[in-house]
């Protein structure tokens, strides 16, 4: 049995939605309401001590971090394969992947905007520009790569986890304005991505907790 532990508008939870979309596995959605402080939850904070979503439960198993999670998924449910088979080609992914999941996300989540809001008594206004900087820095390096690595879907001609990263992080985007005009390589890979069914499914206004 695999149990998901996010929310619906975790860019973080909704990768591993897709990972877990992509290999056709069913798994019990539990649901973590960040605005609520749940993630706080002694219960949660028993399953990760950081106070974080995703969560994933597989058999006895509690794992976390996002890109371990997917990595898990990907060895224990190799098909279909969302790392290339190459050495070289694994390493591109992972890079273009922590971009997002290392350099951009963290800078922007939840926790951040409240510590810059309550602690640096930073205005909306000021918030947003943070988060456009971050954000603007990680998708030019991402659109470099998409253009080194050209083809159908961000690095090269297969789904992998660097557009299970991606397309939740041009929806956040979105959320805060950014334009994206100049980033015309990680639209079209959103868009490959975008239309297919099992990705749609796991898109965060589907979910069960979705407000």
């Amino acid at each position: 049995m695999i149990r998901l532990h996010g929310y619906w508008r975790s860019t973080a939870a909704w990768r591993v939605r897709l990972a877990l979309a992509a290999k056709g596995l069913a798994h019990d959605s539990i649901a973590v309401n960040l605005v609520q402080g749940q993630q706080r939850s002694t219960g949660h904070l028993a399953l990760n001590l950081q106070g974080l979503v995703p969560v994933l439960e597989h058999d006895g198993l509690v794992l976390t971090q996002s890109l371990a999670i997917m990595e898990y998924l990907d060895e224990v449910f190799p098909d279909p394969p969302l790392l290339p088979a190459d050495p070289a080609g694994r390493a591109r992914v992972r890079a273009a992947a922590l971009i997002v999941a290392a350099d951009v996300h963290p800078l922007g989540n939840l926790r951040v905007q409240r510590w810059l809001r309550s602690e640096m008594q930073q205005d909306d206004a000021a918030v947003t520009r943070w988060l456009h900087q971050w954000m603007r820095d990680g998708l030019t390096a991402l659109e470099v790569m998409a253009r080194q690595y050209s083809g159908r879907h961000l690095i090269g001609d297969s789904v992998s986890i660097a557009d299970l990263a991606l397309v939740p992080q041009l929806y956040n985007a979105r959320r805060f304005a950014l334009p994206l005009n100049s980033f015309p390589g990680l639209l079209a890979a959103e868009k490959a991505i975008s239309v297919l069914d099992w990705a749609i499914t796991a898109g965060p206004e589907l979910q069960p907790d979705a407000i």
